[in-house]
């Protein structure tokens, strides 16, 4: 009895000491990233890493991709079962992203440093927003980081000529126009650069002297350093990327791609489904919802086919907004309607604030319908952003469950919740998994039903359009990548199968094209919330709660389905006690 008196106690130190070496690593790596990262940093509140940029050179790759190698090779020499289940979850998720630094780097994702909508340029447009400017030394952070424009460009576009020599680039079709997203930034006078905006207005800390010398100090560096990185940027896309770039739209064209097809489908997914799996389930679930649709537009009253009906949505003025400030202001309405409705789906609220602003100009003629942004410091709200672009590509059915989506309860909800997540490590706060946020995303239209926030037939049938969309994803995204689908073959199907319009259907393929997989994401993690309160409400009867199922599905952050899987079992387990 004396050895058992003593061995629990050395087991629960054991088990403690296994905790704290994990934390303690978690923390080194955590630093190590922001290190790598400095704008991420920046916006994570650690402010030792101002005045940078990330180092992009074939040194500090490699350097960062072999480091994430070591650090792996530390994570796995833990043992598990010493690990209490909070640190089995962050140790997984750590791992996850490391993983994902070395495989991006085997497979040179790094020599496409951009998407159809998004490259790394434009991607500065946000340095505005995310740096601080408190104080002197804020805005002379600024300034370097202004001046360090140029050396980054050039380390992409060193990436970008690999890329060229190798046959690993965005496909020609979907940069059609794409100069233009470097052109938006290029400005004869510095003070309409976006980049100048933060010496608009100073603190009360700085006196009017030191205004007078940052602003002209502004002017010089946008003139002199970043204006031209653009051009060089713009040029080189018009004159080498571009023109350089390959014709086929497939993933597996690009060596090794295959392979990184199914690397992708699996990072996005965090399943092991193959894309031929992934194929039959969106074939699957398109008539599963087209079946909807017809009882939808049954109701409807409307007389006619499914095309014509479509092309009613579609072209009826009284579905579109006559002026962005409409648009606006609908989704703000819709913002605060459903504002009202969240304690009847939740017990726990988040306490960050969100706001409804349009897409940036600079980015929203190739830009998605809607997106959330996130905030960068704890004094900024959430962001759900409305493309105004195009009104007459953008139907107002569509609008109730993209609002859902983005903003409450999606989006917004489940990223404020995590990031307030105060007694877990950062890995776990700010790590974002596609397949469960994404997925939450497209299970928050589904409860928009369940609260009778569709209000008319249209909105109904908007709905189902919106699902319908991420069914499709799985069709075309892994027929195009895998299965030797054309571009005008993916169009064509959801353009058949939706009621998105005909931009709208076209921004979003281009948009799968060029960034492979990441499509998969939204129906495999609705999928997978819906199964798992299907079986806690079979397994709990009466006594399952629905506000309280919700908490727990956030409770932990973003994670893996499997890690979301073994929480819901384990939640059944003890309501079942």
């Amino acid at each position: 009895m004396r050895k058992l008196i003593l061995v629990a106690p050395l087991l629960f130190s054991s088990a403690l000491l296994a905790n704290d070496n994990l934390d303690r690593l978690l923390d080194e790596i955590w630093q190590f990233e922001l290190k790598s990262s400095p704008v991420t940093a920046t916006s994570q509140g650690v402010h030792d890493y101002d005045h940078l940029l990330t180092d992009a050179s074939p040194e500090a790759l490699k350097r960062e991709r072999d480091q994430a190698a070591a650090y792996l090779e530390e994570l796995d020499a833990f043992d598990r079962d010493k690990l209490d289940k909070t640190s089995q979850i962050n140790l997984l998720m750590q791992r996850r992203r490391l993983q994902e630094t070395v495989d991006q780097f085997d497979f040179n994702a790094h020599y496409m440093p951009l998407t159809s909508e998004y490259g790394f340029h434009s991607g500065l447009a946000f340095l505005p927003r995310t740096s601080k400017f408190n104080n002197l030394k804020d805005y002379e952070n600024y300034l370097a980081r202004l001046a360090a424009i140029a050396t980054y460009f050039n380390q992409q576009l060193h990436w970008m000529r690999k890329g060229l020599e190798t046959g690993l680039t965005q496909p020609q079709v979907v940069l059609k126009d794409f100069e233009q997203t470097a052109l938006a930034f290029i400005h004869e006078d510095p003070t309409d650069s976006q980049f100048y905006g933060p010496f608009e207005s100073f603190p009360d800390s700085l006196d009017s002297s030191q205004q007078a010398q940052l602003k002209e100090r502004a002017k010089t560096v946008i003139r002199q350093e970043v204006m031209p990185a653009y051009q060089k940027v713009y040029n080189f896309l018009v004159k080498e990327y571009i023109p350089g770039a390959k014709q086929n739209i497939a993933a597996k064209s690009w060596p090794n791609g295959a392979d990184y097809y199914e690397n992708r489908a699996r990072y996005y997914t965090t399943t092991n489904m193959s894309a031929e799996e992934i194929h039959r389930l969106g074939l699957a679930e398109v008539k599963r919802i087209r079946d909807e649709m017809k009882t939808v537009m049954k109701a409807s009253g409307f007389k006619g086919s499914h095309a014509e009906f479509v092309e009613f949505l579609r072209t009826d003025p009284q579905f579109y907004p006559r002026t962005a400030e409409e648009l606006i202001k609908e989704a703000t309405y819709l913002s605060k309607q459903i504002d009202a409705l969240l304690p009847k789906l939740f017990y726990k609220l988040p306490r960050t604030p969100y706001g409804v602003a349009p897409v940036p100009d600079s980015i929203a003629p190739k830009y998605t319908t809607g997106r959330y942004v996130g905030p960068t410091r704890d004094d900024q709200p959430g962001w759900y952003w409305v493309n105004t672009y195009a009104l007459d590509k953008r139907p107002l059915y569509e609008l109730p469950s993209l609002t859902l989506h983005e903003a409450v309860p999606g989006h917004h909800l489940q990223n404020a919740l995590a990031r307030e997540l105060d007694d877990l490590p950062p890995v776990r706060r700010f790590t974002y998994i596609s397949a469960f946020g994404e997925g939450w995303g497209l299970y928050s239209e589904y409860l928009g039903k369940e609260i009778g926030f569709y209000k008319t037939p249209y909105d109904e049938f908007g709905a189902l359009s919106m699902e319908m969309w991420r069914a499709c994803r799985l069709v075309v995204d892994t027929g195009m990548h895998m299965k030797g689908w054309s571009r005008q073959q993916a169009i064509d199907y959801m353009l058949e199968n939706t009621a998105l319009s005909a931009h709208n259907v076209t921004t979003e393929i281009d948009r799968y094209i060029s960034w492979p997989a990441q499509a998969l994401s939204y129906k495999i993690g609705e999928i997978t919330i819906k199964r798992l309160r299907k079986t806690a409400e079979q397994a709990l009867g009466e006594r399952f709660d629905l506000r309280a199922f919700h908490d727990m599905l956030l409770e932990n952050g973003s994670i893996p389905l499997d890690v979301l899987e073994a929480h819901v079992e384990d939640y059944i387990e003890q309501q079942s006690l």
